[in-house]
């Protein structure tokens, strides 16, 4: 009975996720929000009946490089009594609190941009947040499904095995200039990460992540130079997102 919803809610269908491709989150799957509020109502009934949510506050926060981050804290609730059989009271759930955030103000190449949807978008991750504790999606979140097959383990819908799989996110193949980047940008970049404290396999494992074909462009090369602090502080966040 405990596990009841969030094995209804812990695998989302393949045409609700997209892989991401840019920003600090890349190689990260995205989810549809529009699925988690279809998964709610089949399961609770339509929202202000069966779940709401209540955006408690809003607030913004200044960050690195003069960039201004939203955030957004909201308490989502559901219907214990749509709940088959689990013989609970009919009344609402307990608040199930999430805060979430988006730029508000963004550094750019071209120079800082500002968002008309940025507490919008923290709304929405905020609820992602919270929904994750009733294991909304929890497949993705938990690195064990990536929208087409389960990584380590048993299919808890099946419970057949199925093969891990062949490629990674992240590698730790080393920054290769070939006939991409050049030498001179290489040399450049590794002498950038020393003054910043990083090893030669940190910044490795940064342009592996930065890099969006099998070896680091000239293009990307040239904006990593550009903007090292940056990018590195964004690398950071991403490792931290996904706990590693």
């Amino acid at each position: 009975m405990n596990m009841e919803i969030w094995d209804k809610v812990r695998q989302p269908p393949r045409d609700a996720l997209k892989t991401i491709t840019g920003g600090r989150l890349r190689g990260m799957t995205d989810i549809n929000p529009q699925w988690r509020y279809e998964v709610l109502t089949e399961i609770f009934g339509p929202c202000g009946v069966g779940w709401k949510y209540e955006v408690e506050k809003l607030w913004l926060e200044p960050g690195s490089d003069e960039q201004i981050t939203a955030f957004a804290k909201v308490n989502f609730y559901y219907r214990t009594e749509n709940i088959e059989a689990a013989g609970f009271v009919k009344q609402w759930s307990d608040p199930i609190p999430g805060i979430g955030g988006s730029l508000f103000i963004a550094k750019e190449q071209s120079g800082l941009r500002t968002s008309d949807e940025a507490y919008k978008m923290a709304v929405t991750d905020a609820l992602s947040v919270a929904l994750k504790m009733l294991g909304v999606a929890a497949d993705i979140y938990a690195g064990k499904f990536d929208g087409s097959k389960y990584k380590n383990g048993d299919n808890p819908q099946t419970g057949k095995d199925t093969p891990r799989p062949t490629e990674n996110t992240i590698t730790n193949k080393p920054v290769t200039h070939g006939d991409q980047a050049t030498e001179k940008q290489v040399a450049a970049l590794y002498k950038i990460a020393a003054k910043n404290d990083l090893t030669n396999k940190e910044l490795d494992q940064l342009a592996n992540w930065y890099k969006t074909g099998k070896r680091v462009s000239k293009k990307e090369a040239s904006e990593m130079i550009k903007d090292f602090k940056g990018i590195l502080d964004r690398y950071l966040d991403y490792r931290q997102e996904v706990g590693s």
